[in-house]
């Protein structure tokens, strides 16, 4: 368990999430990639990613339902806010995984931040966090993530439209508030049935 503090504690924080020049070109554009039950992939079988898509380079995100067992305050033990947390920690996704993302909640943008949905921001700025925390003002709105998920330009595309991936509306209460096992299983079937009414001749494993 030490190896592993000392190896979180000091992850490198992605260029992408601490660009300025990055989040300024960021819109609230987010939205859930629901996996189709025949995406087989370990790194996205029954996972929601939480996409946006930056106006330069591909689409990025964070799969909302993956808790490692590691919580927040065994990571943290330097700062006050986060050692005194027992929320868990989330696998992100398979890219850059010495990487540390920070989704939150909150009413006033983070500096440095990128916008996902009207009040959702991802940061890489830990000081940020833990200092808001310290004040309660994440108490309800603060997924931690190791590593990313991301696609080349038009590769998500291609995913899609073969069939790998549902598309649905993002929602911030499913990212902080649903308990992260349902999470999969309820989208998976609203997805499906959303498409199944719109095309009810369509297999319910089709995309969107």
């Amino acid at each position: 368990m030490t190896a592993l503090r000392r190896a979180i504690f000091f992850l490198t924080v992605m260029a992408a999430c601490c660009g300025g020049t990055w989040a300024a070109e960021m819109a609230a554009s987010g939205i859930f990639l629901v996996a189709a039950p025949r995406l087989q992939d370990p790194n996205f079988r029954e996972t929601v990613v939480l996409v946006t898509q930056p106006q330069r380079g591909g689409p990025f995100g964070v799969i909302i339902n993956r808790p490692l067992e590691h919580k927040l305050g065994e990571l943290f033990p330097r700062h006050e806010g986060l050692k005194a947390s027992h929320d868990a920690i989330y696998m992100g996704g398979p890219v850059a995984r010495r990487g540390l993302v920070f989704l939150v909640r909150a009413a006033q943008p983070p500096p440095q931040s990128a916008q996902v949905l009207r009040d959702v921001y991802l940061t890489g700025d830990i000081d940020w966090v833990d200092a808001r925390l310290q004040d309660g003002d994440l108490a309800a709105g603060l997924r931690v993530y190791v590593g990313h998920s991301g696609w080349g330009p038009g590769q998500l595309q291609n995913e899609i439209g073969r069939g790998d991936w549902y598309v649905l509306p993002a929602d911030a209460d499913v990212i902080f508030n649903q308990d992260p096992a349902t999470i999969w299983p309820e989208l998976s079937k609203r997805a499906t049935l959303r498409h199944t009414r719109a095309n009810p001749a369509a297999r319910p494993d089709q995309p969107l």
